[in-house]
């Protein structure tokens, strides 16, 4: 028999060994518990957010609905962190970045888009009207005028223009943890240079469907075409229906040094509980900073099919928002750096 021949034998009796392998060597996941809706959103943005969420969850809506609808509330408003309200990069631009991810791993994402106000929609048309995950840039734009979503303005918020003219000044780009909490934005100095900017959500419906969003006005004041893990399946967001979701908010280019969020799904396929899965992740994050790390903010949520949260943060100071009923609970995240 020749070696090419030999290799090719072996080779399906490998295969063929696989699939009659008993399932009961593989670690079978829980059913998802039916009837038991819950939301969890990053911040104290997801106060609103999880409202807007919640008027389709809690009539027995679609988890993917929910998703779209809560994070919308959120772009819509005039923050400086999510939506055209945001700030802009350093060139005076606000660009967009946003992803969804439903129960049957469809995903769509939409990266550095310009001048259309929900980006997360464009996301949700990229995964169901498309053959492709991403679109970025002009592209994106493009699609989304093809889709019906109308151009906004190319004009900056008073607070972003205001918080730009200052940047300007100096021109330094240093993110500030922890900037996505209101009391930070609020207290901080007017015009600081407000950076690592999201929102992310995750829902289980009643039909025990999880699905999850993120959308960013990303780094404020960073370079032009700069994309953190905002809008990457498998950074930003990542779902698994047999096993949970995870999202992630913080400094994205760290996130993305591990897979963020598809490490703490992969953290809770092997047992860990959603808290102690982002509580790992998290340490990953840490070791690899070193003594960086208390620069630097990163922060994940998780939600598992029976319903189980979780959350953990580098540093002190990120918040976050559950809803089982009509009234969100906003609570502060447990953390790594004391």
């Amino acid at each position: 028999m020749s070696s090419r021949r030999k290799f090719l034998h072996t080779s399906a009796a490998g295969l063929a060994g696989l699939a009659a392998a008993p399932l009961a060597a593989v670690a079978l996941p829980a059913a998802p518990a039916l009837g038991k809706p819950i939301v969890i959103s990053t911040w104290d943005a997801g106060v609103n957010a999880n409202k807007g969420a919640w008027r389709i969850l809690g009539p027995g809506g679609y988890a993917l609905d929910a998703v779209e609808a809560g994070v919308m509330v959120t772009e819509a408003e005039q923050g400086c962190c999510v939506g055209l309200g945001g700030n802009p990069d350093r060139d005076g631009v606000v660009t967009l970045d946003a992803c969804i991810m439903d129960e049957k791993f469809n995903c769509g994402g939409v990266a550095a888009l310009e001048r259309i106000k929900h980006p997360i929609s464009v996301a949700r048309r990229v995964m169901e009207r498309t053959p492709h995950v991403l679109l970025v840039g002009e592209g994106a734009q493009q699609f989304a005028m093809a889709q019906g979503f109308p151009l906004e303005p190319r004009k900056l918020s008073a607070d972003a223009e205001k918080a730009y003219k200052k940047w300007l000044e100096t021109s330094q780009y240093k993110p500030v943890v922890n900037i996505e909490n209101s009391k930070i934005r609020t207290n901080g100095p007017v015009g600081g240079p407000q950076n690592h900017d999201t929102i992310a959500m995750l829902a289980l419906d009643a039909q025990g469907r999880i699905c999850g969003s993120c959308t960013t006005s990303g780094m404020a004041f960073k370079m032009r075409g700069r994309v953190g893990d905002s809008p990457l399946i498998g950074s930003g967001l990542f779902v698994d229906p047999a096993v949970g979701a995870a999202a992630a908010t913080g400094q994205g280019e760290d996130v993305v040094r591990i897979a963020g969020a598809h490490t703490v799904v992969e953290l809770m396929r092997q047992g860990r509980s959603p808290q102690a899965a982002c509580q790992e992740a998290i340490g990953r994050i840490a070791a690899i900073k070193g003594v960086k790390a208390k620069d630097i903010q990163v922060a994940f949520i998780a939600l598992n099919n029976q319903g189980q949260t979780g959350a953990y943060a580098l540093q002190k100071g990120f918040n976050f928002t559950v809803s089982t009923t009509d009234a969100p609970v906003l609570r502060d995240s447990e953390f790594l750096l004391k």
